[in-house]
């Protein structure tokens, strides 16, 4: 940007700002005319209220006028979007405070080096420039001293340095001596008159006469309108060049993208740190929200496996077959077509592998001076292998057991610790099941149980006796067929229904298999499943509006931080990026932290041994983690919009 030989750098025309007071307007400028040349020291004085800082924050662009012309280098202000006004603080003017603005957290050189990272400049070369112009200040042994660790006069200094970092053609001191004691204000005009006598626009607004008179021009203002506009005993002519004054880098290229992003999340980071128990509340909710999601899902599962695996020990290729029209069918007890020879025939068939009636009953077993009751079960020989059962100790009884109607008995590891010593071999000892004494012939081993009741006693006799000994009835309760594995479920339940129909003349019995039993279990599993997660999703969804109260809270807190980094250049999208990446950062590590509680919850229940484990999957973690994500995004992006909207002069006065 360049301004010809004699025309204004600055031009101010018919300037007017005002404030609402209630129901009133406060008229702070009123058609203010003002022409600033390149090269020019020019003190702006006035009492306290008269306008002159409002005037200083229309000129540095950090306000803008209600009313009338300003034009910088032939630009007219009032037609430039809020980053063509930040390009023009960042890459032409420099901000002197009275109270200094920096950054707390920052160390004199990073202070130095931020507007440099917004305009695009490398890492090496800003670094090197940051220290050269504090060592040029005499800050060179100080480097890396924070803030509270400088004097006001050194403070003041790192804040000029940082004015001059991208050039600073244009450099706006507001009552730079003001919190400064004698000795360092005359040191900072020291310096102000040097860099005037280098070519820099000096802009200096004061209340204190003797700081103006070493200005060129005193322009004074008293109830927001231009008195006196004169020059001084140490007025010289301007050469009409300015130091600096030329098309500075914007910033886009990939480095100067990187480096943006750098020091926003480097700033996040000091953010989080500086307020760590705040950090960790917000936090809360998103890793009660992502541990609820992740553990509910892995319960699901391991619920799901656990069942389904108790259904498979069962045999996955059985059916069952019982009299009646279907499950809560009243009149089923009264249908007793169904007989051992339907099983007999069944066995027969080419597709089955096996097959056996059953009956039932309850019955009190005694054995010595114990007794218990006990499921007692009415099974062909062929029980044993329809299910899948495992011997422990013994045999199983065989076919000549079954049709000699012995007195026999398997029973199952319950039993066997209810009425034996671990010691004794319960294998030809005898048990009284009613009236009928058995013979324990084989004991099933305790892992090939069916599922249920750990404590209930379970015993299996050769049907012929149940039904003959212990029913005196000649029909069976039910049939169970295992299906030879290369035939389908649904082709073998249509060979099982056209031959019983055909053997009692009608189709009065109905079926079921676990293939069924499994597909009703993984629909009601996975709809609980999914009703518990959406429970837990509000949990998420709770933790992402305390993200959003909390961004809200720092984009207050940090106001005037957001209004210093505008000051010296930063975009609006620098601003919705630092508070972006402190959401999404905080949501994240939230989901991490939410995702290790699920997991250690997980060791825990397996280390206790509960009978079931919460079993993860990849799937569910990158979900959980992927939605923490788009709720740091989704619920930070209102506070971070909030910060990159503020007017710059209001975060500064705030």
């Amino acid at each position: 940007m360049s301004t010809h030989m004699g025309d204004p750098l600055l031009r101010v025309r018919g300037l007017r700002r005002e404030f609402p007071a209630g129901e009133q307007t406060l008229v702070v400028l009123d058609d203010v005319d003002l022409d600033i040349r390149a090269g020019e020291l020019v003190a702006i004085v006035g009492q306290s209220g008269s306008g002159k800082s409002t005037l200083m924050n229309i000129l540095g662009c950090l306000d803008r006028p209600s009313a009338g012309s300003y034009q910088v280098a032939g630009r007219e202000t009032g037609q430039m979007s809020p980053d063509e006004l930040a390009e023009l603080r960042r890459e032409h003017f420099g901000f002197i405070f009275q109270r200094y603005h920096l950054l707390n957290d920052l160390g004199a050189i990073g202070n130095v080096e931020v507007p440099a990272i917004y305009a695009g400049m490398p890492a090496s070369a800003r670094h090197d420039r940051a220290t050269q112009l504090l060592t040029r200040l005499g800050l060179g042994g100080r480097l890396d001293h924070l803030p509270g660790e400088l004097s006001g006069g050194q403070q003041q200094r790192v804040s000029i340095a940082r004015a001059l970092m991208n050039g600073g053609a244009v450099i706006f001191a507001d009552e730079p001596t003001g919190a400064l004691d004698t000795h360092s204000g005359k040191e900072v005009m020291k310096i102000l008159g040097e860099l005037h006598a280098e070519g820099h626009t000096v802009v200096l607004v004061t209340h204190d006469m003797a700081v103006a008179e070493h200005a060129q021009r005193i322009i004074e203002i008293r109830d927001g309108r231009i008195v006196d506009d004169r020059p001084t005993r140490t007025s010289t002519a301007s050469g009409g060049a300015t130091a600096g004054w030329q098309q500075g880098s914007d910033g886009a290229g990939w480095q100067a993208l990187r480096d943006r992003f750098s020091e926003a999340f480097r700033m996040a980071l000091r953010a989080m740190n500086a307020h760590r128990m705040r950090t960790f509340l917000t936090m809360l909710g998103i890793i009660i929200g992502i541990a609820s999601v992740v553990s509910v899902v892995a319960l699901g599962t391991g619920a799901r496996q656990a069942i389904l695996s108790n259904i498979s020990s069962l045999g996955t290729n059985t059916i069952e077959i019982y009299p009646g029209s279907g499950f809560g069918d009243l009149r089923s007890a009264l249908v007793e077509t169904l007989t051992p020879g339907d099983s007999v025939a069944l066995a027969a068939q080419p597709f089955v592998d096996s097959a056996t009636p059953g009956v039932a009953t309850t019955a009190t077993a005694l054995h010595g001076n114990r007794s218990a009751n006990a499921q007692v079960q009415g099974v062909s020989e062929q029980y044993f292998r329809v299910h899948g059962m495992k011997l422990g100790e013994g045999s199983f009884f065989g076919h000549a057991g079954v049709q000699g109607y012995q007195q026999v008995v398997v029973i199952d590891a319950n039993t066997r610790a209810r009425f034996f010593a671990p010691r004794d071999n319960p294998v030809g000892q005898t048990i009284l099941i009613g009236n009928v004494p058995v013979r324990v012939v084989g004991v099933v081993k305790k892992d090939t149980a069916a599922a249920g009741d750990a404590s209930v006693l379970r015993v299996w006799v050769p049907y012929t006796t149940a039904m003959a000994r212990m029913l005196g009835q000649s029909h069976v309760s039910s049939i169970t067929v295992r299906v030879s594995d290369a035939i389908t479920m649904e082709a073998a339940e249509q060979a099982i229904t056209r031959l019983l129909t055909r053997r009692h003349g009608s189709k009065d019995f109905y079926m079921s298999n676990n293939a069924q039993i499994r597909e009703s279990i993984e629909q009601t599993t996975g709809i609980l499943t999914m009703m518990i997660s959406s429970i837990a999703a509000i949990a998420l969804v709770v933790g992402g509006i305390g993200v959003m109260n909390i961004m809200l809270v720092s984009v207050t807190e940090r106001t005037r931080e957001i209004g210093v980094r505008m000051a010296v250049g930063a975009r609006r999208s620098d601003i919705l990026q630092q508070f972006l990446i402190e959401s999404v950062l905080v949501c994240l590590l939230g989901g991490l932290l939410g995702i290790g509680v699920a997991l250690a919850l997980g060791l825990v229940l397996a280390l206790a041994d509960v009978g079931f484990s919460l079993v993860f999957s990849t799937e569910s973690i990158l979900a959980a983690f992927a939605c923490s994500s788009l709720i740091g995004i989704g619920f930070g992006f209102l506070p971070a919009r909030r910060a990159a909207q503020l007017d710059p002069v209001e975060a500064l006065i705030r």
